[in-house]
């Protein structure tokens, strides 16, 4: 396993609220998440603990994003894009460009899992289709 990046819990707080402030001001994700998300103080605290379990290797994080996002009406691959092309343009603004560079990639193979699990979990017999490549 990596070893964890150089980045302070204050820098991963500010790239999770940078972003997540992006995605509700978004015309697209915005109303997808406000429609699921009744308190944004909790899930930005639960989405700090994922990005520095994965970021900082600190464990905080417990649950599973799986069954969540699988259940999610109505998710296509151009919504997964739309993500990752905002995650990128937020993570490009951060001054830890390390930190931005491993979230990034990060942020791709996490996209890629759950959209091939949402996925298999409206079509459990066919073949998920992977995200097309961002350009």
């Amino acid at each position: 396993m990596n070893a964890p990046i150089a980045c302070t819990e204050k820098e991963v707080t500010k790239l999770v609220h940078d972003f997540y402030a992006r995605v509700r001001a978004d015309a697209t994700l915005g109303p997808i998440f406000d429609r699921h998300i009744d308190d944004w103080d909790h899930h930005l605290a639960k989405l700090v603990d994922f990005w520095s379990a994965i970021l900082r290797r600190t464990a905080r994080f417990t649950g599973a994003p799986m069954p969540r996002h699988a259940a999610l009406p109505g998710l296509d691959a151009t919504l997964f894009r739309h993500w990752l092309a905002l995650f990128r343009q937020t993570a490009a603004e951060q001054p830890n460009q390390a930190m931005a560079e491993q979230a990034c990639a990060m942020a791709e193979r996490i996209a890629q899992s759950l959209w091939m699990g949402y996925q298999m979990s409206r079509e459990p017999d066919a073949m998920p289709s992977p995200l097309p490549a961002h350009g």
